[in-house]
């Protein structure tokens, strides 16, 4: 016969078991969602590939392909002449999430190989991207544009100059988020010339603008002398020079008394350019003079038998302000008899 003391403490031993399990797998649930809520902050921030592996199927995914860079973020010729690491995006991949016109303004109808070179993130904003496309000769740098939800804006091709051109190029988006392009020119002269343009998302608009142009300049790199082929028997009369593209160009005058002249400065890498050409009047055996009415500029010639030097005054209407005609020119030896050439 059973004791009753043990049969009333059955029920209550069963359920305190059960209750005991049920605590230890709320416990054991509670782990795994921590774990769980972990693993997704570890993964930080925005996902590489889809969960398959394969080609994006989002556009977060997309951006995701482009490795993330600090600002300033710079691009040169450089990035042209090797592979960049990590694989291309196809173009029905680009064109999923980048309109195909986009392609098409500058490849037309091609299909350029396109790798993703860097992403800029403006938290809270837009975001940035940077690939680099090829096809045959034709070279550019994309930056595209995608909002707070990952989605597409605007796109900026930028294209290269061809490595035979004898121009380079640089690439910059600072830390105000500006894009900078900048051509440089290397001159035969051995000078070098500069030319930028600035540009700015314009969010509203779903543009990028051009805000600021600092313009390549069209120098000569060669000087063309417009009175070489006037008589030079006068004894002064001849060509001085300063470099290459600085010259001091003296012909016979009107008049026995008179010197025509042409000058034309280029120093300091273009910073100063400048040009003169009149009649000077000879003072004495080795001075001229050059003076006329309405122009405020006096220039001063004073010859040596091997060079000529300049002194002007108030002649900032015929050179760049920053500069002076000032200056020892050395003559150059006459490669021609005196007079006029036939």
């Amino acid at each position: 016969m059973l004791d009753k003391s043990k049969k009333n403490n059955l029920p209550k031993q069963n359920t305190e078991s059960l209750l005991s399990k049920w605590k230890e797998m709320s416990e054991i649930r509670h782990i795994f969602i921590l774990a769980a809520a972990l693993i997704l902050l570890g993964c930080g921030g925005r996902k590489q590939t889809n969960s398959a592996g394969g080609d994006p199927t989002s556009s977060v995914d997309f951006i995701g392909l482009f490795p993330p860079g600090n600002l300033p973020l710079v691009f040169g010729d450089t990035v042209f002449l090797k592979t960049p690491a990590g694989k291309p995006v196809t173009h029905e991949v680009f064109t999923r999430f980048v309109p195909d016109s986009v392609l098409k303004k500058v490849f037309g109808r091609g299909k350029p190989v396109i790798h993703p070179l860097g992403r800029v993130e403006v938290r809270g904003r837009e975001t940035y991207l940077f690939a680099r496309l090829t096809a045959g000769e034709k070279k550019s740098i994309y930056v595209l544009c995608f909002d707070p939800e990952e989605r597409y804006v605007a796109a900026l091709p930028l294209l290269w100059p061809a490595r035979n051109s004898g121009n380079t190029q640089t690439l910059q988006m600072d830390r105000k988020y500006l894009i900078t392009r900048t051509v440089t020119r290397r001159n035969s002269d051995g000078s070098s010339s500069d030319g930028r343009d600035v540009y700015m998302l314009n969010a509203d608009a779903r543009n990028f603008m051009l805000i600021m142009t600092d313009a390549l300049e069209d120098r000569p790199t060669e000087l063309v002398n417009p009175i070489d082929t006037l008589a030079r028997k006068n004894r002064l009369a001849g060509d001085y020079t300063a470099g290459k593209m600085n010259l001091v160009s003296i012909r016979d005058g009107s008049r026995p008394d008179r010197l025509r002249f042409f000058i034309h400065i280029d120093k300091h890498n273009g910073d100063c350019l400048g040009e003169l050409r009149g009649e000077a009047h000879i003072r004495s055996a080795n001075f001229a003079e050059y003076r006329q009415d309405g122009d405020p500029c006096i220039m001063e010639f004073r010859f040596s038998s091997q060079s000529v030097s300049l002194k002007e005054t108030g002649c900032g209407t015929h050179r760049s302000l920053r500069c002076l005609f000032d200056g020892r020119f050395t003559r150059k030896k006459d490669a021609r008899p005196t007079g006029r050439r036939r």
